[in-house]
């Protein structure tokens, strides 16, 4: 162990055995369970279990941990014990570590501050690790998310009501359909944005109910009875989030039925970032021999080899981005399933994915605001221009020549390559001023509007 190592043995030993890969807890995980040491040694010494001279170092400690000052100290891997103990573990050596040299003048061991005895007072892995979960994830949710979509919203919001005027060819089953306005197109994007926001504020509910206070299998042995009330109520205010203790704690530490659905909403939200993404790449197709009904943002050479073309670089990030977010569901999902009797052993692949998640959405959809969103513009000829082309505009003469004549005059138009507008006029079906009538209201063109 290097000697500028705050952490003690158990920490050394899980860094050693379960080093599989490079995936490290993002510092906002381990602020959680700072968070929850520090409130625990103030409540443990307001309950007169714990000296309070060291209490204070063990706060000092935390405080620090929170501050991102020992980031470095985090070694242990995510793929560890199902538990996260070894996580837990290396975060008590750290804060008694440096409680310990704040007391002595040297780093790390266990007196006078024990990583055991003083700094997980009260607490077990298994009550202090799901409620750092929960912890995270919300606080994640609050502060990077829902303002992410709520950029997004904005931005979709603008565009619906810039585009509501230009009249253009709605499709179905990626074929020509009725006629739709851009702004009707893009309020159907801003809406997706704003459920995301409330299928958020739908999970913060059972997101907020804490382990704490179970510690080993949930019937609180060797916890003080007001112990987990006290820190969860400073946790609330600190953090600014009403969390409140677990209303049944074998629920809370053998299922975790909370990250699950919290994932299943990420998931959604994935999916809506995509489908967005994929429209505007497809509107924005060509830009000559495609779609090209809006214009994106160039941001940057699209080829190495082809001169002037440009990629849709971010809507492409954010297909890549959902994509990953899907796959965390899956995993997450599988973690679900592994609440073996009073202990799910998945905590640490739960915690992980999902908070990567939440980041990954956050910084997909601000980026898809600011980068791509903001910048559309629409090409109104060529809007203008396709909706004229379309074979679909027979659908407005159903009411007045059914749906039988309708058609022929759709795959008429569609054989001679001409327009329903000309077709419609040649053969006679209506008087030529109520055709006229009909379509241009139809396109948007009519006067009465």
């Amino acid at each position: 162990m290097p000697e500028e190592a705050y952490y003690g043995a158990q920490t050394q030993r899980a860094r050693d055995n379960f080093t599989v890969s490079t995936l490290r807890f993002p510092p906002c995980f381990m602020k959680a369970i700072a968070l929850i040491k520090k409130h625990a040694a103030q409540v443990n010494s307001g309950l007169q279990l714990l000296d309070a001279r060291l209490s204070q170092s063990i706060v000092t400690a935390a405080k620090e941990v929170q501050e991102g000052k020992l980031d470095d100290q985090f070694v242990v891997d995510v793929f560890q014990t199902g538990s996260g103990t070894s996580t837990n573990m290396n975060v008590n050596e750290v804060i008694a570590g440096r409680a310990n040299e704040i007391h002595t003048g040297k780093r790390g061991g266990k007196s006078p501050v024990h990583p055991n005895d003083h700094v997980n007072m009260g607490q077990s892995s298994n009550d202090v690790i799901p409620s750092a979960i929960h912890i995270a994830a919300l606080l994640e949710i609050r502060d990077q998310l829902v303002p992410a979509l709520e950029l997004l919203h904005k931005e979709l919001k603008k565009k619906s009501k810039a585009f509501n005027d230009i009249r253009k060819i709605g499709r179905t089953h990626l074929q020509d359909a009725v006629p739709m306005t851009l702004g009707q197109e893009f309020s159907g994007y801003a809406r997706q944005a704003k459920l995301g926001i409330e299928r958020l504020r739908s999970v913060e509910e059972r997101l907020s109910e804490l382990a704490l206070g179970g510690t080993a299998v949930g019937n609180g042995l060797n916890t003080h009875p007001e112990f987990a009330s006290r820190v969860i109520a400073y946790i609330s205010q600190e953090t600014g989030v009403a969390f409140r203790e677990a209303e049944n704690h074998f629920e809370a530490q053998a299922a975790q039925d909370a990250v699950v659905e919290a994932s299943g909403v990420l998931k959604t939200i994935a999916v809506s970032l995509l489908k967005i993404a994929n429209d505007v790449r497809w509107l924005a197709s060509g830009p000559r021999c495609g779609i090209g009904e809006i214009s994106i943002p160039s941001l940057q050479p699209g080829s190495s080899i082809m001169p002037g073309k440009v990629n849709p670089v971010i809507p492409e990030m954010v297909l890549q981005v959902s994509a990953q977010v899907i796959g965390n569901d899956a995993a997450i999902t599988q973690g679900g399933q592994a609440g073996n009797f009073e202990l799910n052993v998945m905590l640490p692949l739960m915690a992980y994915n999902l908070i990567q998640s939440i980041h990954l959405l956050a910084g997909a959809a601000r980026a898809l605001a600011e980068k791509c969103i903001r910048g559309i513009e629409a090409n109104r000829e060529k809007c203008a221009s396709t909706l004229e082309k379309n074979l679909a505009l027979a659908t407005a003469f159903v009411p007045r020549i059914g749906y039988d004549r309708a058609a022929s005059l759709a795959k008429e138009a569609y054989e001679k390559n001409k327009t329903i507008r000309e077709v419609a006029v040649e053969k006679g079906v209506l008087p030529e001023g109520e055709i006229q009538k009909i379509l241009n209201k139809a396109v948007g063109k009519d006067e009465t509007r």
